[in-house]
Parts: structure tokens; C-alpha cells; sequence
């Protein structure tokens, strides 16, 4: 069975930086494209950044380019999220994501982590 567990929210004031990660379990996790997606109260979920099984293409969403960076060892089957430069509107419950990946294809199908809340406040 897929699992994934985020790990490493909490309250930081603006301007200062969280690392995410991600432990993923149940799957050949290189095979995975994996995500990372927030939801704030009373909106519906965004993507934040993704990064392909063999970690060599990223993306990110435009408002947190320059700011945060998304990586996987996939050797210890985890995927991270390096935030720097926090500002409260990053508020947010993070999720991690895992979708299986067939060369360029990306199944719709996803798995999801519990999430992990970032609050970003002074």
C-alpha cells in the first residue's frame, strides 16, 4: 500500500525558512512523479512545486519561484521542500503527492500524505 508522511511544518515568522519532507513506503518510489500541493482555509488545493522520478525536471508554481526548492533522494525514498523567504500568505497545509510516471506520461491517479500545517505569523 502507498504511504507518504509529511514531516517538519510548524510556525516560523515571515522571512524565515522550513525544510518539508516527505517518506514515502509501498511503491518503487524513483517510478513516482512527486508533488508537492497546500491548502489554505476555504480555498481548493494548489500545486506548490513537482519533481520528476528521476529528480532531473522541477516546477513550481509562480508565486514561490526563487524562494523554494523541491528535491528527492531516491535512494532513501523521500521528497522534500526547502522554503526560504516564508511570508504569511504561505500559511498553508502542506501535502505531499505521488503519481506513477511512464517516461513523460503522468498517471491522474494520485496518493496523498496526511499533510502538515505551515503557519507563518509573527
Amino acid at each position: 500500500q502507498v504511504q507518504l508522511v509529511e514531516s517538519g511544518g510548524g510556525l516560523v515568522q515571515p522571512g524565515g525558512s522550513l525544510r518539508l519532507s516527505c517518506a514515502a513506503s509501498g511503491f518503487t518510489f524513483s517510478n513516482y512523479f512527486m508533488s508537492w500541493y497546500l491548502q489554505a482555509p476555504g480555498k481548493e488545493r494548489e500545486l506548490v512545486a513537482s519533481i520528476t522520478g528521476d529528480g532531473r525536471s522541477t516546477n513550481y508554481a509562480e508565486f514561490v519561484k526563487g524562494r523554494f526548492t523541491i528535491s528527492r533522494d531516491n535512494a532513501k525514498n523521500t521528497v522534500s521542500l526547502q522554503m526560504n523567504r516564508l511570508k504569511p500568505e504561505d500559511t498553508a497545509v502542506y501535502y505531499c503527492n505521488a503519481r506513477r510516471q511512464h517516461g513523460s506520461l503522468v498517471e491522474g491517479f494520485a496518493s496523498w500524505g496526511q499533510g502538515t500545517q505551515v503557519t507563518v505569523s509573527s
